[in-house]
Parts: C-alpha cells; structure tokens; sequence
C-alpha cells in the first residue's frame, strides 16, 4: 500500500528547505517514537529508502525496562 504526500519547499533570500511529511498512519504502523533518529538512503534516482537506526531512542528502553 502506498501514501501520497507532496514535496514542500520553502525558498528563503540565503538557503532552500525541502520537506516531505509522513503521513500519521504510516508513522503509526511503524511505531516511530518521538525523537528517534532515522537516516535517508538515496538508492537512485527514483527511490530512497527512510532507515531507522538499530538501537531505539533512550526514552524507548526506559519504557522498555519499567515494563518488565
């Protein structure tokens, strides 16, 4: 299943800034956190992959271990 989303882009006199929104329902189907740090992989020209780094934020292991 795929979701659409525009590219934003704000144009300032000294710089760009590209955005591009997750959807709430992607984010929530991947149980992103807060704060959890992810990298973007450029795969070609057409297709680039959001990583999400191994270990989970601090605040995720703290949750983690109060419920154990």
């Amino acid at each position: 299943m795929g979701f659409s989303t525009k590219i934003q882009l704000i144009k300032r006199k000294a710089s760009e800034q590209w955005y591009v929104n997750l959807p709430s329902a992607v984010a929530q189907a991947m149980e992103f956190e807060k704060g959890e740090v992810v990298e973007w992989v450029v795969e070609d020209k057409y297709k680039m992959t959001l990583k999400r780094a191994q270990s989970k934020t601090p605040e995720s292991k703290k949750k983690l271990n109060n419920e154990i």
